[in-house]
C-alpha cells in the first residue's frame, strides 16, 4: 500500500509540473504570436474614431488583444491625442472618420480630444464625422469636422444642459437611520443627499454657476465652428427648435441628412475608390497596435496618472491609494534620470488623510525638480488638495475644481438595528469616550463637539495647503473655498489654477521648466505583466460590466452611490457632492 501511495503521489506531482510548465510555454507561445502579428496600416488608411467609447486617463491593456481588433487594448486619454498627432503626418492616413452618436467621456476629456482634431485638420486631411443620434457631448467634439452630418431619421439633441443629484435621505428615514453629519464651508454639498431631499439655496447656486459656464463654452465652441452666433444658438435650445434631423438641418447644426452609405461613399470619392472598392477603416484601437506614439530618445518626465477616488492604503482598480501614490511619486523623486514630473489627477476627491499622504509626497518632490500637475475632468476637494503644492496647476476650462471643504458622517443606526431587525447592543467600557463613533447609538453632545473640532483642524489645514502653495492669503482662500465647486474658467480668475490646456501642454512645460529639448515620457502606474492580469483579474465574469448593461448607466451610477455611503463614514473626507448626472 504504501508503494502505491508513493507512486501515486509522485505521479500527481509529475502531472502537476508538466501542467505548470505546458501552461507557461502556451504564454509565451502567445506573447511571441501578439508580438509579431502586429497590424499593418496601408496607403489610403481611414482612421476611426468612435466618440462612444470611453477612454480613462491611462491605457487599459487586454492580454489577448492580438486576438482582434475587437480584443484591442483601449487608448487612454493622452493616448488618443498623440495617436490623432501621429495621424497628421502619417501618409498611410487619409483622413477622419468620426462616430457621432453617443459620449461616455467627460467635457474636459472631450475638449481635449476636439483640440488634438483641430490640430490633426491642419494637415489638410478630411475629417468627416456621421451618426444616428448625436447627444450634445457626441456634438462638442464632432462638430469640429470640416462636415457633419446625421441620418435622415436620426436626431440631435439641443435642449441645454441640466444636471441631477441622487438624493437619499427619503431612503435613510424609512430606514431609520440618522446621518450625524459634519462640515466645514457653507458650500459643502457632499452631505447634501442624506440631510436633505432637495438641493440647498447655496449649492443651486453653485451648481447653476459652473453649469452656466460649461454651456456657454459649448455654446462658444459651437458658435466658433459651426459660425452661428451664441444667442442663436441658445435661443434655440430655449424654444425647443430642434425636433428632428431635418431642424438641425435647416438650423445649420450639421452640413445634411445622410445615412452611413452615403457618407461611406463621400468617403470613397475623397480616396478616389471606384463603387465596389473597400475602405480601409483603422479603428483607433487597431492604430494604438500599430504606432509607436512613445519618444525614444532623450531624459525621462515622469507621467503620474491618478484616477479616481482617494483613499487610504493601497489602490484598488479605480482607486488612488495614498500608500502606492507615495511611493510612486518618491520612486520617481529619487529616480535621478527623471527631471521632471507630470501629475495628472481625475479625482473628486476622498479621504482627507490619504490626500494629505500624497501631498506631502508632490511637494518634498517640487523641491527637487519640477512638479506640474494637470487635472483632468474632475480635480476638487482632495483632487485640489494633492495638486496645490505643485509648480504649476493645468486645467481645461471645462474642468470642475475647487470644493476646497472638509466633511464626516457617522450613521446612528439604532432605530435600523432595533425596529427593522430586532437587534439591540449592550456592552461595557473603561470611559465615556471609549466607543465613540459606535454606530448603534446616538452621539452625546460633546462627542459630536469634538468631531466637528476634529472638521474644522482638517479644514484649516486644508485651507493652509492652499494658501502656501498657491501663494494667496488665508483670508482669501477662505472666501474662495467653503467647499464651492468651480469650473476651470473661473478657477483661473482666483489663482486656483496657473494655465489653460492639455496634458500635452503640462507636460511641455515640464520640459520647459526641466531645460530639456528632447525627452520621453515614463508613465505610472507601470502596466501589469500578463500573469498579473490573469491571476489578480477581481471581475472575470465581467460582472459588472454586465451589470452596467442591464441597469442601464444612470441606474448603474445610482447603484454605486449607494454604496459609496458606506465608504463615506468614520473618517473625514474631501470629496465632491455625491455623483452628479449632466444632460
Amino acid at each position: 500500500m504504501r508503494s502505491f501511495f508513493k507512486i501515486f503521489f509522485a505521479s500527481l506531482l509529475a502531472m502537476f509540473i508538466f501542467t505548470l510548465l505546458a501552461f507557461f510555454f502556451l504564454l509565451a507561445f502567445l506573447g511571441g504570436l501578439a508580438s509579431k502579428e502586429m497590424p499593418k496600416i496601408t496607403a489610403g488608411s481611414v482612421l476611426v474614431l468612435d466618440l462612444g467609447q470611453h477612454y480613462t486617463e491611462q491605457l487599459k491593456e487586454n492580454p489577448f488583444g492580438f486576438l482582434g481588433d475587437a480584443d484591442r487594448d483601449i487608448p487612454g486619454l493622452y493616448d488618443v491625442v498623440r495617436l490623432l498627432h501621429k495621424a497628421a503626418t502619417d501618409r498611410d492616413i487619409s483622413g477622419i472618420y468620426i462616430i457621432a452618436d453617443n459620449n461616455p467621456n467627460g467635457y474636459a476629456s472631450s475638449a481635449e480630444i476636439r483640440a488634438a482634431l483641430l490640430d490633426f485638420k491642419k494637415s489638410g486631411k478630411f475629417v468627416l464625422a456621421h451618426g444616428d443620434v448625436i447627444t450634445q457631448k457626441a456634438y462638442s467634439i464632432a462638430n469640429a469636422a470640416d462636415k457633419i452630418y446625421v441620418s435622415p431619421q436620426g436626431y440631435v439633441q439641443w435642449v441645454g444642459f441640466s444636471v441631477d443629484y441622487v438624493f437619499l435621505k427619503g431612503t435613510l428615514d424609512k430606514l431609520n437611520i440618522e446621518p450625524q453629519i459634519f462640515y466645514a464651508g457653507k458650500f459643502k454639498s457632499a452631505t447634501e443627499p442624506l440631510r436633505t431631499d432637495r438641493m440647498t439655496p447655496e449649492n443651486q447656486l453653485q451648481t447653476s454657476v459652473w453649469l452656466s459656464d460649461l454651456y456657454s463654452d459649448f455654446l462658444t465652441r459651437t458658435s466658433e465652428a459651426r459660425g452661428i452666433d451664441t444667442a442663436t444658438l441658445h435661443q434655440l435650445a430655449n424654444q425647443g427648435k430642434i425636433q428632428n434631423a431635418k431642424d438641425a438641418a435647416n438650423n445649420k447644426l450639421v452640413d445634411g441628412l445622410k445615412y452611413d452609405d452615403e457618407v461611406k461613399d463621400e468617403i470613397k470619392s475623397k480616396l478616389k475608390l471606384d463603387k465596389y472598392e473597400k475602405i480601409n477603416f483603422v479603428t483607433i484601437n487597431t492604430y494604438l497596435a500599430a504606432t509607436d506614439i512613445g519618444r525614444a530618445k532623450g531624459e525621462k518626465i515622469a507621467l503620474i496618472y491618478a484616477e479616481g477616488d482617494i483613499i487610504d492604503g493601497r489602490s484598488s482598480q479605480g482607486m488612488i491609494g495614498s500608500e502606492t501614490y507615495r511611493n510612486l511619486i518618491r520612486k520617481a523623486r529619487l529616480d535621478k534620470t527623471i527631471r521632471a514630473i507630470v501629475f495628472r489627477i481625475n479625482s473628486g476627491g476622498g479621504s482627507s488623510l490619504a490626500s494629505e499622504n500624497i501631498w506631502r509626497e508632490l511637494a518634498l518632490a517640487k523641491q527637487e525638480k519640477p512638479v506640474v500637475v494637470s487635472f483632468g475632468d474632475v480635480a476638487a476637494s482632495g483632487g485640489y488638495y494633492v495638486s496645490c503644492a505643485a509648480d504649476s496647476i493645468f486645467a481645461l476650462p471645462a474642468t470642475i475644481t475647487g470644493s476646497i471643504g472638509v466633511f464626516g458622517i457617522i450613521p446612528n443606526m439604532q432605530g435600523f438595528f432595533k425596529n427593522k431587525l430586532g437587534v439591540t447592543f449592550d456592552g461595557v467600557k473603561t470611559g465615556p469616550y471609549a466607543d465613540v463613533g459606535a454606530i448603534y447609538r446616538p452621539m452625546t453632545d460633546n462627542e459630536k463637539k469634538m468631531i466637528q473640532a476634529e472638521i474644522e483642524t482638517i479644514y484649516a489645514q486644508f485651507k493652509q495647503r492652499v494658501a502656501e502653495g498657491r501663494k494667496l492669503s488665508m483670508a482669501f482662500v477662505d472666501s474662495i473655498a467653503q467647499g464651492r465647486v468651480w469650473t476651470g474658467t473661473r478657477a483661473k480668475g482666483i489663482g486656483l489654477i496657473d494655465k489653460f490646456g492639455g496634458i500635452e501642454d503640462a507636460i511641455k512645460s515640464a520640459a520647459r521648466m526641466a531645460k530639456l529639448t528632447d525627452y520621453r515620457i515614463r508613465e505610472y502606474p507601470e502596466p501589469e505583466n500578463i500573469f498579473d492580469k490573469l491571476f489578480r483579474r477581481k471581475d472575470p465574469m465581467n460582472y459588472t460590466k454586465t451589470l452596467k448593461e442591464e441597469m442601464g448607466e444612470e441606474n448603474y451610477n445610482i447603484y454605486l452611490e449607494l454604496k459609496r455611503v458606506k465608504e463615506l463614514t468614520n473618517t473625514a473626507q474631501a470629496r465632491l457632492p455625491f455623483q452628479f448626472f449632466i444632460r
